[in-house]
C-alpha cells in the first residue's frame, strides 16, 4: 500500500463568497502555533501517542479476560491523528469523535485511570461506570464523546461550532468521523448549515481505508473523502495521518481557516488500523501481510521515533525510558480499573434527568 501523499488543498470555495464576514478572533489564533514543532513538542508528541498504543494494547488483553464487556473498538496505528490535532487545539475549542475514542480521551488528557476504570465498567470511570467503551464525555477536557451512532456526532458538533458562532466566544469545534460514516446522510445535512452560516468546524475524516470492514474503493463512488465537500463550496485537504508533524500543520491551517470567520474546513486524514474494527472482528477482508507491511513502513510511532533520532533530539536510551514510564502508567491504570467498585445499584436512577437543585 501506497504511503499516503501529504496535504492537498483543494480548489478555493465560489468567488462570490465574503472570505471577511466574520473578524478574525486575535485572542484565540493559532497563528503563533505555526512554527514546526521543536524538541520537547515533538517528545510529548511521542509519549501521549505511546500512551494510547500502550493503553489500547493493554485494553485489547482486558477484553480477551472478560473484564471488559461490550464493544470495543482499538485506536492502535491512529495515534497520530488525535496527538497532532490535540496541540492544535486551544482551551475551550471542543472535541467530539464516534466510538473509536479511547485515543482521542488521552490525548485530551484525561485521567488514564478514569478511562480504564469506565471501559471495566467501575464507578470511578469517566462516566460513573455507565457509558463504556463508548460513551465517554469530559466537559472538564471539552471532550464532548463517544458516541455509538454512526455519523451521529457530526450534526452534534456541528451544534457545538454553532453554539460558539453565536456565542462569538472565538472557539472552534473539532469533529471526527471515519470513512464509513462518511456516506452517512446526516453528515451532508451538517455540511451544507456550517457552510451556510460559516460555523467554526474544522470536520477530520479519519479514513482508515475499512470502515466497519468493506474497503472503501467497493463502498465509496468518490474515494478522496477531502472533496465531499466540495458541492456546499467547503475546502479541504488531504493529509498523511501516520505522520503527526504533518497532522499538525494541516489542523493548523484549517482551524484559522474555520477561526476567522472563514467557516468549515474538511481535513481527510489518510491513516491505516491494525486491529479490527472492533475487538470481535476476525478482519478476513484483508491479509496479515498488507497489516504487516503498514506496520514495517509507515507506523506513525516508529516514524516519530525516526525523526527524533536523526534530528539527535532523543537517543534508544531516552526513548526507552519513556516508553517503561509510560507501561507503568498503564499498568497502573489497568490495576485500579480491575479493583475499583462498580456501581451501586442506586446508579441506575441519577443522570437519566437533569437535576434541578433543592
Amino acid at each position: 500500500m501506497a504511503r499516503p501523499s501529504a496535504a492537498k488543498p483543494t480548489t478555493s470555495r465560489g468567488a462570490g463568497k465574503d472570505a471577511g464576514a466574520a473578524k478574525a478572533k486575535d485572542a484565540k489564533s493559532t497563528a503563533s502555533h505555526g512554527a514546526a514543532p521543536d524538541k520537547g513538542q515533538l517528545l510529548d508528541f511521542y509519549r501521549s501517542m505511546l500512551l494510547i498504543r500502550r493503553f489500547e494494547e493493554r485494553a485489547g488483553q482486558l477484553y480477551g479476560m472478560g473484564l471488559i464487556g461490550g464493544f470495543c473498538h482499538l485506536y492502535i496505528g491512529q495515534e497520530a491523528i488525535a496527538v497532532g490535532m490535540q496541540s492544535v487545539k486551544t482551551p475551550g475549542d471542543q472535541v467530539i469523535t464516534g466510538y473509536r475514542d479511547h485515543g482521542h480521551m488521552l490525548a485530551a488528557g484525561m485521567d488514564p485511570k478514569s478511562v480504564m476504570a469506565e471501559l471495566t465498567g467501575r464507578f470511578a470511570g469517566a462516566s460513573k461506570g455507565k457509558g463504556g467503551s463508548m460513551h465517554m464525555f469530559s466537559t472538564e477536557s471539552d471532550f464532548y464523546g463517544g458516541h455509538g451512532i454512526v455519523g451521529a456526532q457530526v450534526s452534534l458538533g456541528t451544534g457545538l461550532g454553532l453554539a460558539n458562532h453565536y456565542r462569538d466566544n472565538g472557539n472552534v469545534a473539532f469533529v471526527y468521523f471515519g470513512d464509513g460514516a462518511a456516506n452517512q446522510g446526516q453528515v451532508y445535512e451538517s455540511f451544507n448549515m456550517a457552510e451556510l452560516w460559516r460555523l467554526p468546524v474544522v470536520y477530520v475524516v479519519e479514513n482508515n481505508q475499512y470502515a466497519m470492514g468493506t474497503a472503501i474503493e467497493r463502498s465509496s463512488s468518490e474515494t478522496h473523502l477531502y472533496r465531499r465537500g466540495a458541492s456546499f463550496n467547503i475546502p479541504g485537504a488531504e493529509v498523511d495521518g501516520m505522520d503527526v508533524a504533518a497532522v499538525r500543520e494541516a489542523g493548523l491551517a484549517a482551524a484559522e481557516h474555520a477561526r476567522s470567520g472563514k467557516g468549515p474546513f474538511i481535513l481527510e486524514m489518510k491513516t491505516y488500523r491494525y486491529r479490527g474494527h472492533s475487538m470481535s472482528d476476525p478482519g478476513k477482508y484483508r491479509t496479515r501481510e498488507e497489516i504487516d507491511e503498514v506496520r514495517k513502513n509507515r507506523d506513525p510511532i516508529d516514524h516519530l521515533q525516526e525523526k527524533l533520532e536523526e534530528a539527535g533530539f532523543a537517543d534508544e536510551a531516552t526513548l526507552k525510558a519513556i516508553d517503561a514510564e509510560v507501561k507503568g502508567i498503564v499498568a497502573d491504570a489497568a490495576e485500579f480499573a480491575r479493583t475499583a467498585p462498580e456501581p451501586e445499584a442506586s446508579e441506575l436512577y441519577t443522570d437519566v434527568y437533569t437535576e434541578s437543585a433543592a
